[in-house]
């Protein structure tokens, strides 16, 4: 079938008079323990319940209850059971199906819509940077690329995280003759056809509680602390932000680098390389545990909190690539939630962002000395660091997760 050219009217209740049937498909692992993708499918789930009767589908077993949606677990990438999972519904929110299902999708009135947050295509480039080429690796970049262009094709309506990101997939939707003449009669803005939605942020404040300071055996009570606050993946350059801290080591001895998590809860995730690499270099510059700590398990998301509240930076960097260009580094939400003043790597926008908010300040790609000379400008001017938290909690309700989620 060819692409659809514009999206189905939006449901209000059934035409049977029941509430909206929807289904939201995570392809990460959602519970008590999670990483991005899954906090985000858990979000919409839950804010979309608060109008239809919502389903959760989630990839592997969970913990997570919440009494006002359905939680069952189903094989994401199996066609035949998601051809049959998504019989019968009003609405459909994914950020990947089966290609199969989405074909089977498109020829129902089922209102089916794509989450683009996280470029699927471009990720996988980077992911695959530092790891070994092999047949696998080529195969898994086709179906990729299969997988992002049906979506395209068939969805009803998009969301992404930024404006950007909405720039780069109007690009692709045009490609796809997803825009005609009636589209833009009826709407000149084509938010429509897709829209931005954000990360978001809980609307409650974090809690504060010991974590870090007299509690990680290495690191003091009085000590300066620098929170790199989620995962690393090899999109990612943990290595410059060791370098300067290793720098900065040989000037004071209160610098602390805690790294929050290494291990992806989504058992399916592999070790990556980059963090790999970052173990090494702490080893290598002899700081391991004692100036640079690693958590290799992951924090609980009620927990982490409690982390950013005893740091006093979050750092985060990234490398000059397309990658960062179309990103949304939403770790970095986590230290607007928590009014956690910023250092990180020019190049994304929600970075950028925070720095032209005076929330975070920037450093150049792969620049050790500006690192050092950030940092350490930061952590000795407590002014500095009071007015960046004052610009965060201004910013934060921008981003609150019934704000964010307004225009799904």
């Amino acid at each position: 079938e060819g692409p659809r050219t514009q999206p189905a009217p939006r449901p209000g209740a059934a035409s049977d008079n029941r509430p909206v049937r929807a289904l939201v498909v995570s392809n990460d692992h959602v519970g008590t323990v999670m990483a991005g993708p899954g906090i985000r499918s858990y979000r919409f789930a839950a804010e979309l319940a608060r109008d239809f009767d919502v389903t959760l589908v989630v990839p592997f077993e969970t913990d997570l209850v919440d009494g006002r949606l359905e939680i069952v677990r189903d094989n994401p990438w199996d066609p035949t059971l998601m051809s049959r999972r998504v019989r019968g519904y009003d609405l459909v929110v994914a950020q990947r199906l089966p290609v199969p299902t989405m074909r089977a999708l498109a020829k129902t009135e089922t209102r089916t819509i794509y989450d683009l947050y996280a470029p699927l295509t471009l990720e996988q480039l980077a992911l695959d940077a530092r790891e070994q080429a092999t047949s696998y690796r080529g195969v898994m970049a086709r179906l990729n690329n299969l997988t992002q262009e049906v979506a395209l094709e068939t969805g009803d309506a998009f969301v992404c995280a930024s404006e950007k990101q909405r720039d780069f997939w109007l690009g692709s939707l045009m490609s796809l003759r997803r825009v005609d003449h009636q589209l833009y009669e009826d709407d000149p803005t084509l938010r429509s056809l897709i829209d931005v939605v954000p990360f978001g942020l809980d609307p409650e404040p974090p809690v504060p509680g010991p974590a870090l300071k007299g509690v990680v055996p290495g690191i003091g009570a009085d000590d300066k602390v620098l929170l790199w606050p989620g995962g690393i993946w090899n999109w990612f350059d943990p290595l410059t932000v060791i370098q300067a801290v290793y720098e900065l080591s040989q000037e004071r001895d209160d610098l602390r680098l805690y790294f929050l998590g290494l291990r992806h809860p989504n058992p399916e995730v592999p070790e990556m390389a980059m963090a790999t690499d970052a173990v090494a270099l702490a080893d290598e510059l002899g700081l391991r545990d004692r100036v640079v700590f690693f958590n290799f398990g992951w924090v609980p998301l009620a927990e982490r909190g409690r982390y950013l509240l005893d740091a006093d930076l979050g750092v985060s960097a990234h490398f000059d690539s397309v990658e960062t260009e179309f990103a949304f580094r939403t770790r970095l939400l986590d230290c607007l939630w928590a009014a956690l003043p910023v250092v990180t790597t020019a190049g994304d926008s929600l970075g950028d962002l925070l720095v032209s908010s005076g929330a975070a300040r920037s450093v150049g790609f792969d620049d050790v000395a500006g690192w050092v000379r950030t940092l350490g400008e930061l952590l000795d001017d407590d002014d500095a660091r009071s007015r960046a938290q004052a610009a965060a909690a201004a910013l934060r309700p921008t981003f609150e997760w019934p704000v964010a989620l307004a225009p799904l």
